[in-house]
């Protein structure tokens, strides 16, 4: 029986019976693996492990929390933390009613059973290949794995067990001419597959050449254009711009967007649907049980243009009267779980690219993304990779564009969904200081009329 295995059986018994309103455990063992290089050189390889957890109590509507390292004196931090939980008492504070769960989930992988050594020889052919293309000044190159084993218990007689592995892998190229300097990067991940980055080759070899490219391309009027979207560029934007609205605590905390997130209200036309849920498998953002241990689930924010959902922990789903979602999470044991998404999607429909082309006399094609900002319903990203459209096909490549609105007009200028949805599984959520949390974003192309497009 491991360290933790032991604590949990300790603490089962000890907050069973503590005087406290509600109390939950999370236990954990990670073990990890990073490399990162910089320009030619390796910077840093090695492995780490780590184990800690905490405790969370609510007593008479106030919230004690701890965390820790060590699996001594158990009884003592749970006093402790009733202590804090009193000191913080205000009004109740209720928790949506859950089924008690007792079950086990394991991970289908563990990178971090791969040895350092393949996984340098690997990296190394990488990033080898992105100084073989001429006029590369800079780059960066990351590999990133980790194993995750978490229990988590509660007062009222969960008791989960549960596995998680994780994989993410990025590359940026800077080339220049001059004074000129353009970029490009990507940003790919998984469950925990290892086998899966062995073969990308082709993808960072694709990805350098394109940061030489952008010194030849040319840069856009800055105007009103016609844009379809790439799956990677249309998920950031829905994870960036929606989802993060559709976060219960933010909705409850802000009296605005109280006001403009009302269910009921229309968003978008019928072919809009927007989805966050753990529950589809494979997906970094995907789980089965959420780290207050709900079942995850499957949410429509937005179905056929309507705003019918949105996420939340037992506390704000008590505080609104809505459904439990599963999207109470935590990225390790330092914190305690706050609302998250999972994975954000847009929902496929009948179109192809060709049929979202068609018509377009110029416009614009925008693919993967690079940054961006958004301030309430105002939203600014950085495309990747851009072209212009023109006659209905995709023509010359621009300089890398940058899009900007408000959210809600966007969502109702969408006037067509593409039939091909990807997943874009790169990507790490931050959020009241917790990042980078696994998630997911996907979308199938589409395209939005009358959005504001000017040049990187």
């Amino acid at each position: 029986m491991s360290i933790i295995d032991q604590a949990a059986k300790e603490l089962s018994d000890i907050i069973r019976t503590a005087p406290a309103d509600y109390i939950e455990v999370h236990l954990s063992e990670t073990d990890s693996s990073a490399i990162r290089y910089r320009q030619q050189n390796l910077e840093t390889i090695g492995k780490s492990s780590s184990r800690g957890g905490n405790i969370r109590a609510l007593v008479d509507g106030g919230w004690g929390f701890t965390c820790f390292n060590d699996m001594d004196d158990l009884n003592k931090k749970v006093q402790e933390v009733i202590h804090q939980a009193k000191l913080a008492s205000g009004p109740k504070i209720k928790l949506a009613d859950v089924p008690v769960v007792r079950d086990t989930v394991k991970s289908e992988y563990d990178p971090t059973t791969v040895s350092l050594s393949r996984k340098k020889e690997i990296f190394d052919r990488y990033n080898s290949l992105i100084w073989e293309t001429p006029s590369i000044q800079s780059s960066s190159l990351r590999y990133a794995d980790g194993h995750k084993r978490q229990i988590f218990l509660n007062s009222e007689g969960s008791f989960i067990t549960q596995e998680r592995s994780d994989i993410t892998v990025g590359m940026m190229a800077v080339a220049n001419k001059g004074n000129d300097v353009q970029q490009a990067n990507i940003s790919i991940g998984n469950i925990g597959n290892f086998e899966e980055m062995t073969s990308l080759d082709d993808e960072i070899v694709d990805t350098t050449k394109k940061a030489v490219q952008m010194l030849e391309a040319p840069k856009i009027k800055a105007g009103e254009y016609t844009v379809v979207l790439d799956p990677v560029l249309a998920g950031v934007f829905v994870h960036e711009a929606f989802g993060h609205l559709s976060e219960a605590d933010f909705t409850y905390e802000n009296e605005q967007m109280k006001e403009l997130m009302v269910l009921g209200k229309r968003f978008g036309e019928k072919h809009l649907n927007i989805v966050d849920g753990a529950k589809v498998p494979g997906l970094r953002g995907s789980y089965k049980y959420d780290d207050e241990g709900v079942e995850s689930t499957k949410t429509y924010l937005i179905k056929e243009g309507i705003l019918t959902g949105r996420l939340h922990s037992r506390e704000t789903a008590a505080k609104m009267n809505e459904p439990v979602s599963g999207n109470a999470r935590c990225v390790s044991y330092h914190f305690a779980p706050i609302v998250r998404m999972t994975n954000t999607y847009i929902e496929p429909q009948d179109a192809t690219l060709d049929d979202l082309l068609a018509g377009i006399e110029e416009g614009v094609y925008a693919k993967n993304w690079y940054g961006g900002t958004t301030s309430m319903e105002m939203f600014t990203f950085s495309a990747g990779e851009a072209y212009m459209i023109r006659h209905g096909k995709i023509a010359e490549m621009i300089r890398p564009v940058v899009l900007s609105g408000n959210v809600f007009t966007t969502l109702g200028n969408i006037d067509a969904v593409g039939n091909d949805l990807d997943m874009n599984e790169g990507g790490g959520c931050g959020k009241g200081g917790q990042f980078p949390l696994p998630v997911s974003n996907g979308s199938p192309h589409i395209r939005i009329r009358h959005c504001l497009v000017g040049g990187a």
